[in-house]
């Protein structure tokens, strides 16, 4: 359903409309579930609810076509409705807000720079510390016990002091046939009371290494013994490389002091094998309003981005040298984020903020160089907000004077490929965004070359993973949970979607694989986790997933500093 380029096209996938359509659509608001999920709501509508089709057109559909191009859309009546009711913010993902509730896919709001810096300033400290009351029926997740001691809620310290795979506190005892075993458990070093990151989760063949709070541990896969010791830093970790390099490096960043003007700026490269400390380079300031106060990281190829609120500066991965910095451009554009993948490097800018030609710009650069080697801009008023994939990029846009929402793909040159047109709400699990954009801080999605895969968000029973295409935007297949509980993709291996099942209140979490090809796509089961630590496995504060040579790995990705009880930081299941 397309129309001749040249002709400037009247309407567009996901163009807002006033009314909502019938029966609800893409990002509607629904009754928030029991449990809070992956990405599921909050009682208050979330941002980018897209409306019912009319004359607006969205984020490609300009008058002079997408990117300032000829428009290559014509009206599409059904694709991308937003629904009747306003957002607080900028969300991270399509659909309602996800709610504060625990389990290891309990989402966080990402709210848009100035909503959410408003926020903090009410709630403080505890923005983190939330949690969901799982009032509306739905059967409930098992809670971490306020009493260390009870049954189901272990003391294995994460500084490496523990016994590892020796199973001290029988986790195993219980284990019922055709279940897993747990691995291995790890509890959190102490935080402050006001929370603390724990940021990455880097698996290897080798080890298993996590940052919390000033620390990086690193275990052994199979048994959790120590890997090496454990890397202390003067101050608090603010950032890492949410990817690992090639060769198994990662860079952290961490504070360089603890007062109100402390910057994110002093960072570390660490070999994940050996615990080797590589290079440290400070990130100098920017312009005026442009300090290292807040970074994000990111690898591509040979190349560390290191992004700062309007600039950025490369640095060579294997020895630290500064390669080139990513500053204001044009008019007035300024580098605001970054992406990075295999040998790819986006670069995300935002335009004449203020004035009346305010607009974002996707870049694509030679990460060794800087070079730009295509540049397209976004219409006014929509935000690029997230990546769900670097390559092939699929972005997630916001518009919130329409309360619209947007899912494109653009192809290595930087041109329209398609946008989602399933009329569907999603519940991908997108972290807080609260000084930058943070584009990759998205889990509970999938892409392959061809196919975006994305969780359905439900109010109570088992949701959906729907498989779609990134040629023409439409669903190829449908998958639906094995169980009453949600569903989320983790990856695409070897030609199968290998996605997480969380636990309910009588049975641990499921890892399973589903069939890209073909025409049916049941879900296989790779591992049941067990029953007996249901309530440890659902316990994990926003806890990120892996699945790694035939182990399932959850971590916490905050700290909430509370003294009731020893908190998780990470768990490791397998066969």
């Amino acid at each position: 359903m397309t129309q001749p380029p040249g002709q400037p096209p009247y309407g567009a996938f996901g163009a807002p409309q006033d009314q909502p359509p019938p029966g609800g659509g893409f990002g509607a608001p629904q009754q928030p579930p029991a449990q809070g999920g992956f990405g599921a709501p909050q009682p208050q509508p979330g941002y980018g609810y897209p409306q019912q089709p009319a004359s607006a057109p969205g984020p490609y559909a300009q008058p002079a076509g997408p990117y300032g191009a000829p428009g290559p859309y014509g009206p599409q009546p059904g694709y991308g409705y937003p629904q009747q009711q306003p957002y607080p913010g900028g969300l991270g993902g399509p659909g309602t807000p996800p709610p504060s509730g625990g389990g290891p896919f309990k989402g966080k709001p990402a709210l848009i720079v100035a909503a959410a810096v408003a926020g903090l300033l009410v709630v403080g400290g505890t923005v983190y510390a939330l949690t969901g009351s799982g009032g509306d029926g739905k059967k409930p997740v098992a809670r971490q016990s306020d009493d260390p001691k009870a049954s189901g809620s272990p003391v294995n310290p994460g500084d490496g002091s523990g016994d590892g795979g020796a199973d001290p506190e029988n986790l195993n005892a219980g284990r019922r046939s055709g279940e897993a075993k747990v691995l291995w458990y790890k509890s959190a070093p102490d935080a402050p009371a006001s929370g603390a990151d724990a940021p990455g989760m880097w698996i290897t063949g080798k080890t298993a290494v996590k940052a919390a709070y000033k620390q990086v541990f690193a275990y052994k896969v199979g048994s959790g013994d120590p890997a090496w010791d454990p890397i202390t830093f003067p101050q608090k970790i603010c950032a890492v490389t949410p990817q690992k390099s090639a060769d198994d490096k990662v860079v952290v960043a961490y504070m360089n002091g603890t007062s109100d003007r402390a910057k994110c700026n002093q960072l570390q490269e660490i070999d994940l094998d050996t615990g080797r400390k590589g290079w440290t380079a400070t990130v100098a300031d920017g312009g005026l309003f442009d300090s290292a106060l807040s970074i994000e990281l990111t690898i591509s190829g040979k190349t560390l981005m290191a992004g700062r609120s309007e600039s950025g500066t490369a640095y060579d991965l294997g020895s630290g040298h500064k390669l080139y910095d990513k500053k204001k451009y044009g008019a007035a554009c300024f580098p605001t984020a970054f992406a990075g993948g295999t040998n790819r490097l986006i670069e995300v800018a935002s335009c004449a903020a203020g004035g009346s030609d305010e607009h974002d710009e996707i870049s694509q650069l030679d990460p060794a160089t800087g070079k730009v080697e295509w540049t397209r801009p976004i219409k006014k008023g929509w935000t690029v907000e997230r990546t769900y994939s670097v390559d092939p990029l699929v972005v997630y846009l916001t518009n919130e004077e329409k309360k619209a929402w947007n899912i494109s793909v653009l192809d290595r040159k930087g041109t329209f490929r398609s946008e989602v047109k399933v009329n569907e709400k999603f519940a991908p699990q997108c972290g807080l965004a609260i000084l930058a954009r943070d584009l990759q801080g998205c889990q509970g999605v999938a892409v392959d070359a061809n196919t975006l895969y994305l969780p359905t968000d439900v109010s109570g029973g088992g949701n959906e993973i729907v498989a779609i295409s990134l040629t023409d935007g439409t669903a190829k297949w449908r998958a639906k949970s094995p169980t009453d509980e949600s569903m989320y993709p983790v990856e695409v291996q070897g030609g199968k979607l290998v996605a997480y099942v969380r636990p309910s209140y009588d049975a641990g979490g499921q890892v399973v694989s589903i069939p890209t090809t073909g025409s049916a796509h049941p879900t296989t089961k790779l591992l049941q986790n067990p029953q007996h630590t249901a309530d440890i496995e659902g316990g994990f504060y926003d806890g990120a997933v892996d699945w790694a040579d035939g182990r399932f790995y959850l971590s916490a990705t905050r700290l909430t500093g509370s003294d009731d009880a020893k908190e998780k930081l990470m768990m490791a299941f397998g066969n």
